[in-house]
């Protein structure tokens, strides 16, 4: 029997997994991560590294000042462990801000199905000066 990480991260993408994190909330933080993401996990945002730790006081941070929002996919792609997705995050702040930054992404895939790796770059589309760092913010 599998194990409930490995079966539903079985499809797990960036949108997926950013959509549980942040907006859906009905798992803590701690649970999401460890469905969507491996024990050694490592992202790299804009030039700097973080480890599985720093991440989740990303989105812990991220969970406090995020009302709402949504994940656009705009392409995908996935070659055995590769998967590179386009996509857009569009947030509604807790204090009726918006931002909207496009986000570049090229990720390394567990064989469970887990995110390893991703290396990422975005360009806030709209919003507050302020908000440019919300991609890494803790």
């Amino acid at each position: 029997m599998q194990n409930t990480a490995t079966q539903d991260a079985a499809s797990t993408d960036i949108a997926h997994a950013l959509t549980e994190l942040i907006f859906r909330r009905e798992l803590t933080v701690e649970q999401a991560v460890e469905r969507f993401f491996t024990d050694d996990y490592r992202q790299r945002t804009d030039g700097v590294w973080s480890d599985r730790s720093e991440f989740i006081a990303h989105i812990e941070h991220l969970r406090t000042i995020v009302a709402a929002g949504d994940v656009e996919v705009h392409e995908e792609l996935r070659d055995g462990s590769r998967y590179a997705d386009r996509h857009t995050v569009n947030v509604v702040k807790t204090d009726g801000a918006t931002v909207r930054t496009e986000v570049y992404a090229f990720a390394e895939v567990a064989p469970d199905g887990r995110l390893r790796r991703i290396n990422e770059t975005t360009m806030m589309l709209d919003g507050a000066e302020a908000d440019r760092g919300l991609g890494s913010a803790r």
